[in-house]
């Protein structure tokens, strides 16, 4: 009796190749068309690091361009600090960019006193875009809290968190604060907010924690260091210490970073909120304006160590289990900004689009 085995895996080995090499022939041509079509195909790398887009200078870029210089270092959310019309234009038809969209501080008081005033707000600045901009944050207030319009914040989070919920939008409705809320911040496990900061920004926290919202928070371990340059490392302060610096209890920091996103969520915790997530609105390194504690190195080596760190999904030690989520500030050097560091925090000169240090 003849053996048909051999024949059959043969036959088999045939027709797997032929099947492959139809397979490979069909993506090949997919290639060649959609390169004909519509360029070549895209393989930059994108990073869950955000930028913050500043407006504050008068040799800027384009909008349109800078949406394009986004594209190609593969940022894919950014933050911008109004409503501007310009900049919300180019960004129609870029649904891969979650845009966080700010109210300016001004106009907080006449938003929180109507919850018309919010509705027409929205009508005018959000609603015309929703279509085709990926809006996801609104902050209400940039660093207004504590502050003499501190109190405004409250009514209008709460009015806008109402009206998107009502349209059944996924944005989420929140404010930004700096770590000046905190009394106390050393060692973490002390943090605490200043009387005015329990008055102002406690009862916003506790709606955030109902409406499952996270608190934007600005993060500069530089200005930290920058006061006490003797006493602070600079490896500590820019992710670079290879060895504990702060024993706090059981938890351990190599970084100033870490160290100060903790005491704030301890500072929420003594006031007892304990689920609100927190996202970076700000962090970063000055390259220039402060003599040799702002050079383009020393910003590279902070920058890019945070984007590591963000990257990596990594926790802090208070909160071990959930990674960094944030954005650096900024992409452009400013020059209608306040004289010094305040002028060199960006990523870019503006007029030619070259990076000041190779980041992304």
């Amino acid at each position: 009796m003849e053996c048909t085995c051999p024949k059959k895996f043969f036959l088999f080995l045939l027709s797997l190749i032929a099947t492959l090499f139809i397979i490979f022939l069909c993506y090949w041509i997919a290639t060649l068309f959609s390169i004909k079509n519509h360029g070549p195909v895209n393989m930059v790398t994108t990073t869950n690091v955000g930028l913050n887009y500043g407006l504050l200078g008068d040799n800027l870029p384009s909008p349109s361009e800078v949406i394009n210089l986004y594209k190609s270092i593969g940022i894919t959310k950014i933050r911008i600090f109004d409503p501007n019309t310009e900049v919300l234009n180019a960004l129609r038809g870029h649904h891969e960019i979650e845009l966080t969209v700010g109210i300016k501080d001004q106009d907080l008081a006449p938003l929180a006193a109507s919850e018309e005033a919010v509705n027409g707000w929205f009508a005018t600045n959000i609603e015309p875009y929703l279509a085709d901009v990926n809006i996801t944050f609104i902050t209400v207030g940039n660093e207004v809290i504590p502050g003499p319009i501190g109190p405004q914040v409250l009514p209008v989070v709460q009015s806008l968190t109402n009206l998107v919920k009502s349209k059944s939008l996924p944005i989420s409705v929140t404010t930004v604060v700096a770590m000046s809320n905190l009394g106390q911040s050393y060692p973490p496990s002390a943090g605490m907010f200043t009387p005015q900061s329990r008055e102002q920004l406690v009862p916003v926290l506790k709606f955030l924690s109902q409406a499952r919202t996270p608190i934007l928070v600005n993060i500069y371990p530089y200005f930290a260091y920058a006061s006490n340059p003797v006493n602070i490392s600079i490896d500590y302060a820019t992710f670079n210490a290879k060895t504990v610096v702060v024993e706090d209890g059981a938890m351990q920091y190599t970084n100033m970073f870490d160290a100060i996103f903790d005491a704030f969520v301890w500072a929420m915790e003594r006031e007892g909120v304990k689920d609100v997530s927190m996202v970076v609105s700000e962090t970063g390194w000055p390259s220039a304006g402060n003599g040799d504690l702002t050079t383009p190195e020393i910003a590279a080596m902070y920058n890019g160590n945070f984007v590591k760190r963000v990257r990596s999904g990594k926790g802090t030690p208070k909160r071990p289990n959930c990674g960094i989520d944030g954005f650096i500030f900024a992409t452009f050097n400013e020059n209608e900004k306040p004289v010094g560091t305040e002028q060199h925090f960006g990523l870019y000169e503006p007029t030619d689009l070259k990076p000041i240090y190779q980041l992304f």
